[in-house]
């Protein structure tokens, strides 16, 4: 499905960022912490190098081995290397011919000489190698006879740089599995909503092409009994005339309940903030509907607590309690009666509008203000009505940041709430 392929593209989006950034951090801590180690090494074997330069303790040699030199009169005092370290140097003619060494650890000749042949391939002044599993730095300086070679072992150091990698990779794995859960959860849950909008938004086209439907089908079949019948006059025909025009204007209420519902839902942060007297709109919509409800012989009373003020459009919440009272009208059962009343609870004011009837099953409440809704649609249908004025009445309240509901006591009454902030 649609959704399903903008989750994981939303997921694998998330993914892809998610990884770049660890990556990146992971990256800077790791340059960071081997520039540091590297100067740290480079600044040991700095005086691991001037130790034996100076002269540290040696083994004799060809040539005269690495004196350590005595304490006296003017003699130069030197540090002796780190005591953890493990160092050596070694000591060649220009040809890199072994000449001394000097090592406070019994090592083998052989050994010597794989580390001279190591220097020899790369005769740097700060160099790196791994010899039988140890790592190995180290410095070559010229001297009169030849080379002075200085080693010290950084495995430790190594080691430290390589446990980070592991670590960063074990850390980035197991962030990557939760962060994978955690994404696929809250993609689900930002997709629904767009999910839900979607599901409506075939409804609405769906419930409308039906709606729309049915009038043109008469509109046309009317049209072609008037073809079919090009001789009789005007007045003779006018029974289907009447029908095309009537079913003209019920697609021109639809169609226009439905453009003040798109119109309303573009300007909901636009609405007229303007202070007006809700008691007194109020009583003029009951003023224009008491003579219907009387002309139906139904029973009317109402209470309206003067003085009532709320803000946003007068017009719009006029028009949200005739959708209501129209509806008591329509539903009200024979000899039955319709009550309104209008008063202030705390900071807000409520409009309860009661008929009795069948009521409304408890499985319906929430379902009949979503449009196009009907609980009986044959009824509905007969009665003129399309499901779109609670749509329309809830959209109002919504925008004058007000709530709308409804109560029902199946096969005796219905009452319809509403409320909106007071502004005194």
């Amino acid at each position: 499905m649609i959704f399903n392929r903008l989750r994981n593209r939303f997921l694998m989006m998330n993914m892809v960022i998610i990884s770049i950034i660890m990556l990146v951090a992971f990256g800077s801590i790791y340059t960071i912490t081997y520039q540091n180690t590297s100067h740290d090494i480079d600044m040991e074997l700095g005086r691991v190098s001037d130790f034996f330069h100076q002269g540290g303790p040696g083994q004799g040699g060809p040539g005269g081995g690495m004196k350590t030199p005595t304490g006296g009169g003017g003699g130069r005092g030197m540090n002796p290397p780190p005591e953890r370290s493990v160092s050596f140097a070694l000591r060649t003619d220009a040809e890199w011919n072994l000449l001394a060494k000097d090592s406070r650890f019994d090592m083998d000749d052989e050994f010597y000489e794989l580390a001279k042949e190591r220097a020899v391939a790369n005769p740097v002044e700060n160099g790196r190698f791994t010899l039988d599993g140890t790592d190995w730095a180290y410095s070559t300086q010229r001297t009169a006879e030849g080379y002075t070679v200085v080693y010290l072992d950084v495995t430790a150091q190594q080691k430290i740089l390589t446990t980070m990698i592991y670590t960063f990779s074990l850390v980035a794995l197991v962030m990557l599995a939760v962060i994978y859960f955690v994404s696929r959860y809250f993609a689900g849950r930002s997709i629904a909503p767009v999910r839900e909008a979607f599901d409506k938004q075939k409804r609405f086209i769906a419930d409308a092409s039906h709606e729309l439907k049915t009038p043109l089908a008469v509109i046309n079949t009317n049209a072609d009994v008037l073809l079919a019948n090009s001789d009789d006059t005007i007045a003779a025909q006018a029974k289907w005339l009447h029908h095309i025009k009537s079913e003209t204007e019920r697609m021109k209420t639809l169609t226009n309940d439905l453009l003040y519902l798109t119109e309303m839902e573009d300007a909901r942060d636009r609405v007229l903030q303007v202070p007006f007297n809700l008691s007194e709109a109020v009583e003029s919509v009951i003023l224009t509907m008491e003579a219907v409800i009387y002309e139906k012989d139904l029973e009317f009373s109402y209470e309206i607590q003067p003085g009532l003020t709320a803000v946003g459009s007068s017009e719009q919440i006029r028009q949200v309690v005739m959708i209501l009272l129209d509806n008591a009208v329509k539903y009200t059962n024979k000899k039955g009666s319709i009550n309104v009343e209008l008063m202030k609870q705390h900071n807000q004011i409520q409009l309860k509008v009661s008929n009795t009837g069948d009521g409304i099953p408890p499985e319906h409440l929430e379902k009949i203000f979503d449009r196009f809704y009907r609980v009986d649609a044959s009824r509905s249908r007969s009665g003129g009505g399309y499901g779109l004025g609670l749509a329309i009445a809830r959209s109002i309240l919504e925008q004058h940041g007000g709530r709308i509901w409804a109560k029902s006591e199946p096969g005796s009454s219905t009452s319809f709430y509403f409320m909106v902030p007071s502004v005194f």
